[in-house]
C-alpha cells in the first residue's frame, strides 16, 4: 500500500475554516466529494456515525478518521491541516490540526487495514508532523506524505 494510491493531489487541502470537529468531518465530506465524486453528505453521516463510536484522535494533533461508505471501489483518502487546531476529543486531549480521513468499501477488509496502519505509522512519525505542519502549501503537503513512506521503506 502507497499514498499514491490511497490519495489524489486534489484530495490535501489546508483548512482556514474549521472550527469544530463537525465542521472539519463537513469540509472533509466536501473534499471527499470533490477528489473522489462521493456524496459529501453520506460521508459526513457515515464519519459522525464512526465518531459516535469513539473519537478517531490518537493524540500529538492528529486524527484519523474514516468510514466505510457504500459504492465505493477502493480505500481514499483525504487529508486535511487545519491553520488552527480544533478540540476533537482525541485521547491525550489536545488539539487537532492534523487530519487524514479513510473511506473503504463497506466490504473491505484486509485492505482497509492496511491503510490505516500506513497511514498511523507515517502520522507517529514527529519530524513528518513537523514538515506537514511547517509546510501550509496543498501541494507540498501531498509530496511530503507520498515521499514519507518510500523514504522509510528504503
Amino acid at each position: 500500500m502507497e499514498f499514491a494510491k490511497l490519495l489524489k493531489p486534489e484530495a490535501v487541502k489546508v483548512l482556514t475554516s474549521a472550527s469544530s470537529k463537525k465542521r472539519l468531518l463537513a469540509d472533509v465530506g466536501d473534499l471527499a466529494a470533490f477528489a473522489y465524486d462521493l456524496n459529501p453528505g453520506i460521508v459526513l453521516e457515515c464519519l459522525l456515525a464512526r465518531e459516535a463510536l469513539g473519537p478517531t484522535g490518537v493524540g500529538h494533533g492528529v486524527a484519523l478518521p474514516h468510514a466505510r461508505i457504500e459504492g465505493l471501489d477502493e480505500v481514499v483518502g483525504v487529508f486535511v491541516l487545519l491553520d488552527k487546531p480544533i478540540d476533537f476529543g482525541a485521547v491525550d486531549r489536545q488539539p487537532v490540526d492534523i487530519a487524514f480521513a479513510l473511506f473503504a468499501p463497506e466490504n473491505a477488509g484486509v485492505e482497509h487495514l492496511k491503510a490505516l496502519a500506513l497511514v498511523s505509522r507515517t502520522l507517529r512519525e514527529p519530524s513528518i508532523c513537523a514538515k506537514l505542519r511547517a509546510n501550509p502549501d496543498a501541494s507540498t503537503l501531498y509530496a511530503i506524505l507520498s515521499e514519507s513512506r518510500q523514504q522509510q521503506a528504503a
